[in-house]
């Protein structure tokens, strides 16, 4: 199963860096794990909705552009379906056993994603009513499917 990423903007930060490559890293063992960046947009202080909805539409674009027609594509947002960590791991075993090959999430940037790109998904989940950072939700989404995995496989994990 091929597992890809795709988020608006670049991370930074040393520690979400390190993080993301320590989770890539043990996916290898299960999965081909991938992250696909597109650059975010300047959002101006204090912007209209009109303007944020301009903003995360172009964002959408270019996100839309690395869809893959054949993988199942899931949305992170916040009012997706919210599940515990035994069902998100059914629920890719279940696309895995419908013949999904590939699942491509996608992450929005700090205003979230567009209506094109919500409306293209497969699917939306929810991992909190509480919003993150879409730095940590990388980290956070890589964590939940390295567990999955080891829950697929009967490995122990932490609790």
């Amino acid at each position: 199963m091929k597992i890809s990423i795709l988020c608006v903007g670049k991370i930074k930060e040393k520690y979400w860096n390190d993080a993301i490559k320590e989770y890539m890293k043990r996916l290898t063992r299960y999965c081909k794990p991938e992250i696909i960046e597109v650059a975010d947009e300047k959002t101006p202080d204090n912007a209209p909705e009109s303007v944020e909805t301009m903003i995360r539409d172009k964002e959408g674009e270019k996100l839309l552009k690395h869809i893959d027609p054949k993988a199942k594509v899931v949305a992170l947002a916040i009012k997706g379906r919210k599940v515990d960590s035994p069902g998100f791991a059914k629920w890719i075993d279940d696309y895995a056993i419908s013949g999904c090959s590939h699942i491509q999430f996608v992450i929005g940037g700090s205003l979230g994603l567009s209506d094109e790109v919500l409306k293209r998904a497969d699917g939306q989940i929810s991992f909190s009513d509480m919003t993150f950072p879409h730095q940590m939700m990388r980290v956070v989404l890589l964590e939940q499917v390295y567990r999955s995995y080891k829950i697929l496989s009967g490995e122990p994990y932490h609790k």
